[in-house]
């Protein structure tokens, strides 16, 4: 706990008292320039608010997507929400319509309502960002991280390479070698990781990858749809595709009907994360199991002991995925 007072910051960065006050509590009433100046004197001096008394947004927990837009973002909601449930908490949601860093006044927001802590889903804070949390005693935790986290962020994910591993392996047990991969956004990191599990599966199989059937896309059922499109009509389409996730491999059911192919007869697919609708397409998909509900869970759990002053052996947890295999694959004809 820093030693140093308030009335220290104030003198060093030549303001009052209560303007120093007003930035620690996300006051919207300090001049920005007066602002930058008074954080930069905190993190100076590595100042962090003695957490005294619980405040009532304490019992609060703020819940940030980079979008939320899919099925997926409700299990995500859904593992948050049940541990809430059993701590006591409520959760506040907010989303950043696609972007990967939220904006200061979001920031602003969070520092105002002072919860007990802060889940950051596909996104982060820039180093900044995450100083001024500290300052306050607000510990954050990120799920499904968007990049590389420097040491000690706490962090919650799965096993997305061997997640890709077993996927295409899975397609190579079939005896199919014409394996095709359509990737979510490459600043992504799941999206990377996935893809160095299906390179991996094709080095181990001698198989080297062929750039003409990879594609990057978006974890949607729209670019499912139009990557599969692109790939099933170049001259040499592929046999199976892995598909990033469960909405894109969707996508790519109808493309394929579309060009008149039949799944799995003609085109194998396998898609990530098993969401509920999975098991109800025609095929059934095989997919990969990803535990988004587990995944959330622990990381509201993580947020609540760092938020009573524990120290975590694990800042990094990944959780295990897991193959289930259904109705869209099949050996090739």
């Amino acid at each position: 706990m820093s030693t140093t007072t308030i009335a220290t910051i104030a003198e060093e960065a030549g303001v009052s008292v209560p303007t120093v006050s007003k930035v620690l509590n996300g006051r919207p009433d300090v001049a920005q320039a007066t602002r930058q100046r008074v954080e930069q004197v905190l993190e100076k001096h590595q100042y962090r608010r003695r957490n005294t008394s619980r405040s009532a947004g304490s019992r609060l927990v703020d819940l940030v997507f980079h979008e939320l837009d899919s099925a997926w973002a409700v299990e995500i909601i859904r593992g948050v929400e049940r541990a809430a449930h059993e701590n006591g908490l409520n959760v506040v949601l907010s989303e950043l319509a696609g972007a990967h860093r939220p904006r200061q006044t979001w920031l602003d927001g969070v520092i105002a309502r002072r919860p007990l802590g802060v889940i950051l889903v596909l996104s982060d804070l820039d180093p900044g960002q995450r100083r001024q949390l500290e300052t306050r005693n607000i510990p954050f935790v990120v799920v499904d991280t968007a990049g590389e986290l420097p040491a000690g962020v706490h962090a919650v994910g799965s096993a997305n390479w061997n997640g890709g591993l077993v996927a295409t392996r899975h397609l190579l047990e079939l005896g199919h070698r014409r394996i095709g991969v359509i990737t979510g956004p490459p600043d992504v990191m799941c999206s990377r990781q996935r893809l160095d599990g299906y390179r991996a599966a094709l080095d181990e199989a001698a198989i080297p990858v062929d750039p003409t059937i990879v594609r990057d896309g978006r974890f949607s059922a729209e670019s499912g749809y139009d990557r599969g499109l692109q790939l099933l009509d170049t001259p040499d389409r592929p046999t199976a595709i892995f598909a990033g996730n469960d909405l894109q491999a969707m996508g790519l059911v109808r493309a394929a009907r579309d060009r008149g192919l039949s799944v799995p007869g003609d085109l194998s697919i396998v898609g990530y994360d098993d969401l509920s609708v999975a098991s109800w397409t025609t095929p059934r998909l095989t997919t990969v199991r990803q535990p988004l509900v587990d995944m959330a869970h622990v990381a509201t759990t993580m947020l609540v002991r760092l938020a009573a002053g524990e120290t975590l052996t694990m800042p990094r947890i990944d959780l295990a995925t897991e193959l289930v295999v259904r109705e869209s694959t099949a050996p090739p004809t």
